[in-house]
């Protein structure tokens, strides 16, 4: 069987259908939970789209505004780059990372920080040293921008995989398990309802054989009566007529039905 007709394949029993019900409950707690975690993670991947657009457009400006200056202080103090390399003898500005988590997804965070003193201190001191600290500034601030930017989009990826995934899960306990276990609900149900049936019809039988052999009994016992009355002899017990042989209850070439 196929598509929503599918069912399991189950002897019925009131024991399965009490089990099959706890796993349908089961199922849609688990749909449920499921669906809720997909939309907060769609809430926060928009929002973190949303977050990307507006860092991207300001990074153009920052990096623009960064080129501006560094163009300054080339054109001020002429190449520096010999005492910049002189001076940088450890990274200043670092990246560290955590984790937030988010419905049970554990995103990654990036964030800059500034360790060890100024190696620039000295650089531009004969001139052009205020540009040169302005450069340094907006580079910091273009660098702080990439980080964050670099914390969103993967946290972008991360979300949009959990997302797809998630989604598929939804969808199969959606469309494929919940409809398996009503349809299998429904079979067992018809099933237990055709043997309660067929167990209504056999007990009738069986009470409308007693009724026929109660009336047999009762119409051998008028004859019996009505044949000793003509005689002028006592009417016989129940017992008596038994052992007398005038009265059978039971038909004994008669075999007993057995359903």
């Amino acid at each position: 069987m196929s598509g929503n007709n599918q069912r399991i394949n189950i002897f019925p029993t009131r024991m399965a259908l009490t089990t099959m019900k706890q796993k349908l409950k089961g199922a849609q707690t688990g749909h449920s939970l499921l669906k809720r975690k997909a939309e907060a993670l769609t809430k926060r991947f928009r929002t973190i789209t949303q977050k990307i657009d507006e860092l991207k457009r300001k990074m153009g400006q920052v990096m623009q505004q960064a080129s501006f200056s560094l163009a300054e202080v080339q054109y001020i103090t002429g190449d520096i780059s010999y005492q910049v390399q002189e001076a940088s003898k450890t990274a200043q500005l670092r990246v560290r990372a955590k984790q937030e988590n988010v419905s049970g997804v554990m995103l990654p965070v990036f964030e800059m920080y500034s360790e060890g003193g100024n190696a620039f201190e000295f650089t531009g001191l004969g001139r052009g040293g205020q540009q040169v600290q302005k450069a340094k500034e907006v580079y910091a601030k273009a660098v702080e921008t990439l980080v964050e930017l670099a914390s969103l989009q993967t946290a972008f990826v991360i979300l949009d995989e959990v997302i797809k995934a998630t989604n598929r899960r939804v969808n199969a306990i959606e469309h494929v398990i919940i409809p398996r276990y009503e349809n299998t609900i429904k079979y067992i149900i018809s099933e237990l309802d055709e043997q309660d049936r067929e167990e209504f019809f056999r007990l009738k039988k069986v009470q409308g054989k007693k009724k026929d052999r109660a009336a047999a009994e009762e119409a051998q016992r008028l004859a019996v009566k009505a044949a000793a009355e003509e005689q002028g002899q006592e009417v016989p017990t129940m017992q008596a007529a038994h052992e007398t042989g005038q009265l059978d209850m039971l038909d004994h070439d008669e075999e007993d039905i057995i359903f």
